[in-house]
Order: structure tokens, then sequence, then C-alpha cells
């Protein structure tokens, strides 16, 4: 249920983005009429300034004015081009995770109360914030170790966000919920359900435990990968408000010119970007979901460096081999597979044609063979498709689409770094190699090794399965002599409900009498 303060909120929400000409630089040509005039309306209350900036620029104003949860569901928000579309997601992309920072004396009380301890027994010393963004800020800070003191980044939660982003969530419900009932047709995009995944992926993210857990597997599957590394944890120092982890001494990637001036080489280091990225999504099905350019580094090894886990996706064996195989079709020009792959995995609702949407595939997929490799798009070519799945009805794929999305800002940074870069090219060693393992013979040896597994489990579980079956038998049989009986907490539950539905009722009989009688007394 949503609380007045929901509804407050959401008209502030509305407030801002009218005042920053959010609202009158929406693309007018899907609106329906009245929403079409209610544009024109809010134009005239948006600042004078707004309307003279790009509509990047309006956005990233009115979400930096409503506050720092609104900056972490506006970078979610970027992952989702199927629910915000491609161009507002291009938008949110660009919008900067930089804010005020916190005094420091915050900080120290943030540390000794997630940890146990004092700041001056965990720490040689803890120096003032050098960056902030919209969950935590970092702190430069030194341990000693056998006697020398070792560098470390201190990355401490902001005081406050968990109830914060909690009252703005529940704005968030409220605004899918209407969406659900007033836009039937946005109903497969499950707004729903993308705000639960919201929920879910920040709660993860307030939690620098789990974003520790994270560096930590992604560094187990990584340490034989060439050029790409992440810090190592100080477990001792980690906790659910901070986490302590290696200090990295190397240049950002969107320094271009101070990576030539240090002598690495950009088109090496672009191939070795969306190779490990692949790896780690097919190889592992665990991966880096927010690579961009502020979050990655190369040191002085030339090595890339990824930091900043609070967001990662997963992708179970299924999906990698479906991904694998829809890329393998695109490839090879086989796009009545790809159409097959999709309606295999629940992707397509099965009433529709697959010769169609094999058709729909193909004008997608014959565009990019007449072209130059290094001139093909990644993001043009996800467009494609998301309007192309929405014509045959494809539900959201949470999962699907923060992979593309991510695939997407991984190659723009590619590209920073070699304009000519030639995605497939750098790509054919690492997918090629797992298409070769895992849709290849080797595949019905794993298939067969997995299928013995599960047997094995299901034969151990087969004692506990058979006393569950007998005790629902009897249940079932029961019901069916004595009748259906609730337990009393049950029965005191839909009493509570019924006389609240009663009085609710009442009060309706009440009011509308009420007006009747104002209206009669109106006509006399």
């Amino acid at each position: 249920m949503s609380t007045p303060g929901a509804y407050l909120r959401l008209i502030r929400i509305g407030w801002v983005l009218v005042r920053e000409g959010v609202v009158s630089a929406l693309p007018p040509e899907n609106l329906p009429a009245f929403a079409r005039f209610g544009q024109s309306v809010a134009g005239l209350f948006s600042r004078r300034r707004a309307l003279n900036e790009e509509r990047s620029d309006r956005l990233a104003r009115a979400i930096e004015r409503l506050g720092p949860s609104y900056v972490k569901i506006g970078q979610f928000l970027a992952t989702r081009p199927d629910v915000v579309g491609a161009e507002f997601a291009n938008d949110l992309t660009f919008l900067q995770d930089r804010m005020a920072t916190f005094p420091i004396e915050e900080a120290r009380a943030a540390i000794e109360g997630s940890l146990g301890r004092s700041v001056s027994e965990l720490y040689a010393h803890l120096d003032a914030p050098i960056a902030a963004a919209s969950v935590a800020q970092v702190h430069p800070a030194g341990i000693l170790v056998d006697g020398v003191e070792r560098k470390v980044a201190v990355k401490v939660i902001r005081p406050g966000i968990r109830q914060r982003f909690a009252n703005d969530l529940e704005a968030m419900y409220l605004v899918s919920r209407m969406q659900e009932r007033l836009l039937p047709h946005t109903r497969r995009l499950r707004p729903v359900e993308v705000t639960k995944t919201l929920e879910q992926t920040t709660k993860i993210e307030m939690d620098l435990r789990l974003e520790a857990a994270a560096l930590s597997e992604i560094a187990e599957n990584s340490r034989n990968d060439p050029g790409f590394r992440v810090p190592k944890v100080d477990w001792e120092r980690t906790g659910r408000d901070v986490v302590t982890m290696e200090w990295i001494d190397g240049i950002k990637m969107s320094d271009v010119q101070g990576l030539i001036d240090a002598g690495h080489d950009l088109n090496a280091l672009a191939d070795t970007l969306i190779q490990s990225f692949l790896r780690h999504t097919l190889r592992d099905g665990f991966f880096h979901a927010d690579m961009h350019q502020g979050n990655l580094f190369v040191d002085p090894a030339g090595m890339i460096v990824a930091v900043d886990f609070g967001i990662v996706g997963r992708l179970g064996k299924k999906e990698r081999r479906f991904l694998a195989e829809i890329l393998y079709g695109f490839i090879t020009r086989d796009y009545r597979r790809v159409a097959d792959v999709h309606f295999e995995a629940g992707y397509v609702p099965s009433h529709h044609d697959v010769a169609s949407f094999a058709q729909a595939i193909r004008a997608i997929g014959e565009p990019i063979h007449g072209q130059p490799a290094e001139t093909i798009s990644m993001a043009k070519l996800l467009t494609l498709l998301f309007e192309v799945t929405e014509l045959f009805d494809m539900e959201t794929r949470p999962e699907l689409v923060m992979l593309q999305k991510t695939m997407v800002v991984v190659e723009g940074v590619a590209r920073t770094l070699n304009p000519r870069f030639n995605m497939w090219k750098a790509s054919e060693p690492v997918v090629g190699g797992w298409i070769r393992d895992n849709l290849g013979p080797k595949r019905i040896v794993s298939d067969v090794r997995e299928g013995l597994h599960a047997a094995l489990r299901l034969a151990e579980a087969a004692p506990e399965i058979a006393a569950k079956t007998e005790k629902f038998s009897r249940e079932i049989t029961d019901m069916a002599e004595s009748g259906l009986r609730f337990d009393a907490q049950t029965a005191e539950a839909i009493g509570r409900s019924e006389a609240r539905h009663s009085r609710l009722g009442r009060l309706a009989l009440w009011v509308i009498a009420a007006t009747l009688v104002y209206i009669a007394f109106k006509l006399v």
C-alpha cells in the first residue's frame, strides 16, 4: 500500500521534472492528445535556462536536485532502454555519480559502528574523502602490515541513504503500479518487476560486504586472465557500511591522452577490455554491470583494473547457451535458428509465427553484413532488436537487458580508445572458443554429466519426496471428508478484512448521502 508520503514525493518529482524542462523535452510524437496538451502547459513553468539546454543536461540537473537515491535510480534505468526508451537510456548513461562529500566525522562513526573497533585501531591514518557518489564515498587510508604502511582505499556508506532510498522506492512502486493500470500496452515490460529488481540491486549495493564478495568472486574467476584484474579486499576491515581494498595507482580510461603519454597500447587495451567482459559473461556467468570509464583504470604494468562492483549481473548456463546461439546465428546469417532459439527460450510467446519472427530478425542482420565490421554499432543493433521484439510481445528479460546495455557501454569505452575498433574481430577468440566448447561435442558430454548429477540428487531426495507426498495425500483425504478448515489466525485475519471493508463501505455511503443532500440544497 502506498502512503500519503509516496503521493507527496510523486508530486515533488513531477514538479522538479517540469521546472527543469524534462517534461517539455519528451518526444511528443507518441504521446496522446491530452498528454501533448499537458506537455505544452508544462513548458510554461520550466526555468528559462532549462529550455536552452540539451535534454540530457536537463535530465541530469533534475535528478541531481531530487537527491542521491534518484541518481542511483537514474543509473539503474540507464541499463533498461526497454523501459525508458533508447534515447533516454542514452541520456542517463552520462549521468554523473558525483555528489557532495559528507564530513569525515560521520565516516568515522559509520566505520566504528560497522566494525566495532576504533578507527585508530584499524588504520594508521584515515584521510579526507577524495570522491563521493550517491551511495558511498572513498577515503585514502593507511594500514600497517608487518610494520610497513600500505595504502588502501576505504569506501564508506552515506549516512541515512538506506531510509531515504526506501522512501523514494515507495514512490517508484506507486508509479509502476499506475503504469500497469493506466497503460496496459506497457505491461509486457513488467514495471513492478523492474522496480523489484531495482530494490534488490540497490539493497545489495548498500551492503558493502556483498560488494566485497563480488570483488572476491571476480578475482577468483579472472586470476589467470591476461591483462585484467580487480583490487584485493581487506576482509578484516570490511563490514556492512565499509569496505577496505587495495589502493589502485593507475590512469583512468577516460584520460586517453594520459594513457598515450604513459606509453600504453590503446588498441590492445580495447581488445583486452571486450574480451575480459565476454569471458566473465560466457565462461563465468557473472559480470561487472557498470563498466564505464570512471570505473576502469590502467595500472603501470598495463593491466586493466575494474573497481566499484556495486552493480553486477548473472546469467545461468541456459541463458548463456541461448545467448551464444543467437550471436552465432547472426554471425552465420542463420536467422531461422535465431528465431527458433527465441521461441525455445520462451522469450517470444508461442502464438506468434516463427517464420515471421525470422523475417524480422533478417531485417536486422542483413544490413550488418553489408558494412565494414568496425562501423557496426552494437548500440544501434540492440535498438533495432528492441523494436522488433516489441512487435512480437517479447517480455522483458532483466538479466539479458542488463547484459546488452553493459555490452553497449563497454563497446563505447573501447571505441574511445580505438575509433576503428572491430568488435566482432576482438570478440571472436572468446566467443568462438566458448561456442566450440559448449555447442559442439563437448556439450553432449557436459549435458550427460549434469544429467547424472541431477539423477543422483533426485535419488538422494526420493525418501523425503515420498514422505511429503504421503502427508499431502492424507491432508487431501481429510479435506475431502471433513471440508476446508481455517486455523484461528486465518479466520481472525478474514474477519478484520471484512470489518475494514464494511467500515469503508459505510463511510462511502455517508459521503454519497452528504453529497446528494448538498446538491438538493443548492437546487432549492
